[in-house]
């Protein structure tokens, strides 16, 4: 039935678009804070062992050795993006606050995406075992580059502690390792079930969604910011997307990848993370000023999700005549 509806009445699009506006109006506060934490955590954990037990061991070992594929997603990450940021931090202070444009530089240096990498690139029908590695070095890594980063552009000295590396491998890595582990004993009851998947996918980037929205909220978010400074805001990340998402689709034809690597590229590269980021900004800014520091993350992710999931699906749909293409240019 969900199927027939109109695409702009699509359910998923429709609660990414609405989510804000509940957090907005009824934000998680206190103990429902705390449990929604653990609830989001619990299910970026999931969507890792579910893709780790869906993907052959194989699969995953060639993902992994692709180093020069991990060293061209960095690049765009933590080399491409600050260059950007840079850029956005020299328009007057009279078009984007310092603050805003501080807010800017910050989402530009942090790590891309876990869980919305992976779940696009499923849906688009991409390389998901890369997807997985990619996504994991940069978030492994990101620990270490984002305060370097954070200590060279922002002024900033972001102390990297034991229990930050821990979490982020209890979170990623080994959740993942120990689907593949179970590879046999439930991947083929997955790809038979891939919708269990798939709401694991859309469900944890929603949950991600209301907990970011709900930190700056209860901030005092839309006490402090104006609205002609948020149509600002809006605006500069639409252009930063539409840049990015530009700039890595065509690095990935011009180095004539494969489509299924190219999707990851432009996913895992586009992309920036609001689990890694906010946690990083407690340390970075100000704790009555985190809501503003993290007000274009929290926009830019949400327009990053709607445009890269209607990208998701339309890739989805033309991979048949995509791998016609290429099967006859191989030819």
């Amino acid at each position: 039935m969900l199927s027939r509806l109109p695409r702009f009445l699509d359910p998923f699009l429709l609660l990414l678009i609405l989510l804000p506006v509940i957090a907005t109006l009824v934000p998680a506060r206190g103990a429902a804070a705390d449990a929604l934490e653990y609830i989001t955590v619990a299910a970026i954990c999931l969507l890792f062992f579910l893709h780790g037990a869906k993907l052959s061991p194989l699969e995953a070992r060639r993902g992994f050795s692709r180093w020069r594929f991990q060293l061209l997603v960095l690049g765009c990450t933590f080399l491409v993006f600050p260059l950007l940021g840079l850029a956005i931090v020299a328009l007057p202070s009279s078009v984007l606050s310092p603050v805003m444009a501080t807010g800017f530089l910050f989402l530009c240096i942090l790590p891309s995406t876990v869980q919305s990498s992976i779940a696009f690139t499923s849906i688009a029908r991409g390389n998901v075992a890369l997807a997985v590695s990619s996504a994991s070095v940069s978030n492994v890594l990101g620990v270490v580059l984002t305060p370097l980063l954070a200590a060279i552009l922002l002024g900033s000295t972001v102390e990297i502690t034991t229990e930050s590396l821990l979490g982020i491998f209890g979170q990623l890595v080994v959740p993942f390792v120990a689907g593949q582990l179970l590879h046999g004993r439930i991947g083929p009851w997955l790809k038979e079930h891939r919708r269990v998947v798939s709401v694991v996918d859309q469900g944890s980037v929603l949950l991600v969604v209301y907990a970011a929205f709900s930190v700056g909220v209860t901030q005092g978010l839309w006490q402090v910011v104006p609205p002609a400074q948020l149509l600002v805001v809006i605006l500069v990340s639409c252009v930063l997307l539409a840049v990015v998402l530009g700039l890595f689709t065509g690095l990935g034809r011009l180095v004539r990848m494969e489509r299924a690597d190219r999707v990851v590229l432009m996913f895992c590269g586009s992309k920036k993370s609001q689990v890694s980021g906010l946690p990083m900004a407690m340390l970075l800014f100000p704790s009555e000023q985190v809501g503003m520091y993290v007000l274009p993350l929290m926009i830019f992710h949400l327009i990053q999700l709607l445009v890269c999931a209607v990208i998701a699906r339309r890739a989805a749909l033309s991979v048949p005549e995509t791998e016609e293409a290429d099967e006859a240019s191989a030819r």
